[in-house]
């Protein structure tokens, strides 16, 4: 199967992304360590999903091995349907193919992720000229232009001869914006897209980012750990702990109800506006780690909501409408509101 089968479009029905049971351990001394342990997510056309949790969980590791970019001693299995095509176990020229025309990643530290020795203009050039065969170079530099305008890069004529180091942060995550953008990808990968940038740089990349998706019409998956930047930008929300998703649904939804006690602590977790003595809300303990987790539920050792079921049989996912969660009591938490944020920032977690 080529490239040129993903290409064709899906069918109305289809979601443009479904992953289901999708599994990455790393092989270490003749065992398998578990990273992800099942992701299931879906993404449509136009839609922006939010993936969030803790570093650790799972949530970048999953996607890139979902575009076929696992470390070498990764073990991966399960589904991804990019477009009605399966994506795991295609050769890797054809991944290849696909990564950058049909689907972008934007990548953690721009500063690490472009290279130093190249002008900005020939690492976005490059990027056109591997997957436009025909384009020449004279077309590909006012593509070049273009784009570099499009994501508000000032003096776009001067900025593209100049290497990055003389771009600031926002600067440099602009560039990989206008990189990921180049061939109209229909989904976009965010990972991380604001972290080590002021409050006032992660305001604009944000709404750059809105901006595109609406402009040229893209899927867009948002990869992070803050709930802010989701709450303002995301159409659903998937929460993932320890390599599963534990609750999932729309963005409104899932502020207002939220069916998991990891959600509630990630919730609990967001400073607040109002002044206020109190100490900022963390969620006790620590994620598991690879090999070592925990006999039930994995978040039981954490949880103030812990019973003796949660710490010997791991929670099926209950659906709540269009509202899902994998916890026993998903369905008999106490109402979520301003007494219950207080309750679970003063409750000690049970161990």
């Amino acid at each position: 199967m080529s490239v040129a089968d993903a290409k064709g479009p899906a069918s109305a029905s289809e979601p443009l992304l479904r992953i289901r049971d999708l599994k990455v351990g790393f092989s270490s001394h003749g065992k398998t360590l578990p990273a992800v342990r099942g992701l299931d997510v879906e993404l449509s056309k136009g839609e922006v999903l939010g993936i969030v949790g803790e570093s650790g969980s799972g949530k970048s590791l999953g996607m890139l091995a979902s575009l076929g970019l696992q470390a070498r001693n990764a073990v991966v299995s399960g589904s991804v349907v990019f477009k009605g095509q399966e994506l795991i176990g295609r050769p890797r020229r054809d991944m290849r193919a696909l990564r950058g025309s049909e689907i972008s990643m934007i990548f953690q530290d721009p500063l690490s992720s472009l290279n130093p020795v190249m002008t900005v203009g020939d690492q976005i050039r490059e990027a056109l000229l591997l997957h436009t065969k025909s384009m020449t170079k004279a077309q590909a530099t006012a593509r070049v232009l273009e784009l570099l305008q499009l994501v508000a890069i000032p003096q776009p004529d001067r900025r593209i001869n100049q290497y990055p180091h003389e771009f600031s942060g926002g600067m440099r995550q602009r560039v990989m914006i206008a990189m990921a953008i180049a061939n109209n990808p229909e989904l976009l990968v965010a990972d991380e897209p604001t972290t080590a940038l002021d409050v006032t740089v992660q305001a604009q990349i944000m709404r750059m980012l809105r901006d595109l998706k609406e402009k040229l019409g893209l899927a867009l998956i948002l990869i992070t750990h803050d709930l802010g930047v989701v709450a303002g930008h995301a159409d659903r929300v998937a929460v993932i702990y320890a390599g599963l998703v534990v609750e999932e649904a729309e963005v409104r939804e899932l502020f207002a109800n939220p069916r998991h006690p990891y959600t509630r602590g990630l919730i609990a977790s967001i400073p607040k506006l109002t002044a206020s003595k109190d100490k900022l809300y963390s969620i006790p303990g620590a994620p598991p780690m690879l090999g070592a987790l925990p006999e039930g539920c994995a978040f039981h050792p954490r949880c103030s909501f812990a019973q003796d079921v949660c710490r010997k049989v791991a929670p099926a996912t209950i659906e709540l409408g269009r509202h899902r969660a994998s916890c026993h009591f998903a369905e008999t938490l106490p109402p979520w509101g301003e007494s219950a944020r207080a309750a679970q920032s003063e409750e000690p977690a049970h161990g």
